[in-house]
C-alpha cells in the first residue's frame, strides 16, 4: 500500500510541477515506470524482503521508464498519438525512428471512459541501448482531443 501512496505522490508531484512546465517523457516514463516497478516488488516475498523488493522495483522501473521515455523524440511520440487514436485494442503498431534508428512498437490494449473522456491502456516496446524495455501507461483525451499520459 506504501507504493501506492509513493506512486501518488510521485504523479501528483509531476502532475503539480505540470502547472509551469509539462512534464518531460523522460520524468513521465520514470514516474510509471517507479510506480509499475514498485507495485511488482509487493508481489515478492514478506517482511523486509518485501520491503527490498518493492524498493529495487520502484528504481529498476524509474530507470527503465526514464530511459524509455529520454530516448523517445517528437517523431515517436506523434508514432504514439496516432498509433493510440487508429489502432483498435490489442493491434499492434511498429515504426523505426529514422533520427535515433530505435524501433518501437505501440500496443493498445483496452478502451475505456473515465469521468466523460476517452482513455486507452497501452504498451511501448523497444530497444534502448541494446536491451528490451517496455512501458505500460495510460493515457486520456485532453479537452483538445490530444492523448496524454495519466
Amino acid at each position: 500500500m506504501n507504493v501506492i501512496k509513493a506512486g501518488a505522490v510521485a504523479v501528483l508531484a509531476l502532475s503539480l510541477g505540470a502547472c509551469a512546465t509539462p512534464p518531460t517523457q523522460e520524468q513521465t516514463g520514470a514516474a510509471i515506470g517507479g510506480v509499475l516497478g514498485g507495485l511488482l516488488g509487493t508481489q515478492v516475498g514478506g517482511g523486509r524482503g518485501q520491503t527490498a523488493a518493492i524498493i529495487a522495483g520502484t528504481l529498476a522501473g524509474a530507470t527503465i521508464g526514464g530511459a524509455v521515455g529520454r530516448n523517445m523524440d517528437e517523431t515517436d511520440r506523434r508514432q504514439v498519438q496516432r498509433t493510440l487514436e487508429t489502432a483498435p485494442d490489442n493491434r499492434t503498431v511498429a515504426w523505426n525512428n529514422p533520427n535515433t534508428g530505435v524501433q518501437y512498437q505501440t500496443t493498445p490494449t483496452r478502451t475505456f471512459q473515465s469521468s466523460g473522456q476517452d482513455c486507452r491502456e497501452y504498451q511501448i516496446h523497444g530497444e534502448i541501448d541494446g536491451q528490451p524495455e517496455t512501458i505500460v501507461g495510460t493515457a486520456c483525451r485532453d479537452a483538445q482531443g490530444r492523448w496524454v499520459n495519466q
